[in-house]
């Protein structure tokens, strides 16, 4: 087993060091993610990564705007798909204040680590404006969908990008800690 020394920070869900710096936001623009490529990773890694969003689930916090408020027009996002906004709609009413409200990121196969995540881009399914961004150019558009048509090669690829992932800003000797609680420093 491998473990990653992690810096000595207040308890935040992800590395402060690699947030927003090396992992794209939920809000991102095809254009911001084509940034990454500053980063070490290709344009192909990307969108490859972005295929973590096929398992887990977010906070509706992190989409709503696509729903309720898409760049300030007050209405849904034109690309969405209507029957999954308005499942998603049902999920995050409105006016919620409860912080806690969350859905499935792949909501086909949200515990299982597959394609399906592509193939719901592919009708306009993507929970994040990240996501579906991923169709608005025709360079990414076409890795969305080889990835779609290929699990094992997905699967292959999705692995070297996170080994590299994994290799970024690596912590060494007394610089950093590994966690009992990825989630929380150790006390």
């Amino acid at each position: 087993m491998m473990f990653r020394l992690e810096e000595e920070m207040a308890e935040f869900h992800w590395p402060r060091r690699l947030f927003p710096t090396y992992l794209p936001r939920p809000l991102m623009s095809i254009n911001s993610l084509k940034d990454f490529s500053g980063k070490g990773f290709t344009q192909a890694e990307m969108v490859t990564l972005s295929g973590a969003h096929t398992i887990g689930r977010s906070h509706c916090s992190s989409f709503t705007d696509r729903l309720y408020n898409f760049n300030g027009t007050n209405s849904q996002d034109p690309s969405l798909d209507s029957t999954y906004a308005a499942s998603l709609k049902r999920s995050c009413p409105r006016d919620s204040t409860d912080p806690n409200l969350e859905v499935p990121m792949d909501p086909r196969t949200p515990t299982i680590s597959d394609v399906n995540y592509y193939r719901d881009i592919l009708v306009n399914r993507g929970l994040f404006t990240s996501d579906q961004t991923l169709l608005t150019s025709p360079a990414t558009a076409s890795e969305v969908r080889s990835n779609s048509r290929s699990p094992l090669g997905w699967k292959r690829k999705f692995a070297a990008a996170m080994v590299k992932m994994g290799q970024i800003e690596v912590l060494t000797g007394s610089t950093g800690e590994i966690r009992a609680n990825c989630r929380v420093i150790n006390s």
